[in-house]
């Protein structure tokens, strides 16, 4: 068990968020994400009257479509279980994220689109995770599509030469502890980057 031993305790709040990033036949990318929130017992609700246990809650999805370049080219959403029957009019503002690009200040500028009372608390706070697997996922295919089309043009007697591009060393430089520009992750990948103290022998 990786976590210490916990005292004698009781399950009263579940969150499961799952997220699944696709590459699209048409080279975008789709990342669709579902939340639900379930408690072990029954409860009151002015709206539903009552929610029995392991029932959700909140149950939400989303899909979120990108390009190559991160730029959202549509968004939708459903609320599919809430508190509240007008929970479900909050999921229709997602589609104001069209045109936004996954990169730094993404949240800021969501938030100014869908924040307050122009959305859904829950779905805005699964907009991190939805970012994070966009770019996991446009990645490799990226680089599948650019791989492909070299062995291509290769097999057709062409003479190529990997395209010089970011390898995302900048972006994720200093962004956690593993890509710290002083620790032995950066010292391994990118070593003209590594700011620690020299190891006796290399330059």
């Amino acid at each position: 068990m990786p976590l210490s031993e916990p005292v004698a305790r009781e399950v009263m709040h579940t969150r499961a968020i799952t997220l699944h990033g696709y590459s699209r036949s048409d080279g975008q990318i789709d990342v669709e994400a579902h939340l639900t929130d379930t408690k072990p017992y029954a409860f009151g609700n002015v709206d539903r009257g009552s929610v029995q246990p392991g029932e959700p809650l909140h149950e939400m999805w989303v899909r979120m479509t990108v390009d190559e370049n991160l730029v959202i080219t549509a968004c939708e959403a459903v609320t599919e279980h809430g508190p509240y029957f007008a929970c479900a009019g909050g999921a229709s503002s997602m589609s104001r994220l069209v045109g936004l690009t996954i990169q730094p200040g993404f949240l800021r500028a969501a938030n100014a689109q869908i924040g307050g009372t122009h959305g859904c608390t829950h779905l805005r706070e699964m907009l991190q995770q939805i970012a994070t697997v966009a770019m996991q996922t446009a990645w490799p295919a990226r680089s599948r599509r650019e791989a492909a089309a070299l062995e291509a043009a290769r097999a057709r007697g062409e003479t190529v030469t990997t395209p010089s591009r970011s390898d995302g060393s900048a972006r994720l430089l200093n962004s956690c502890h593993s890509y710290a520009s002083n620790g032995p992750v950066v010292q391994k990948r990118w070593p003209q980057l590594y700011t620690g103290k020299a190891v006796a022998g290399v330059e």
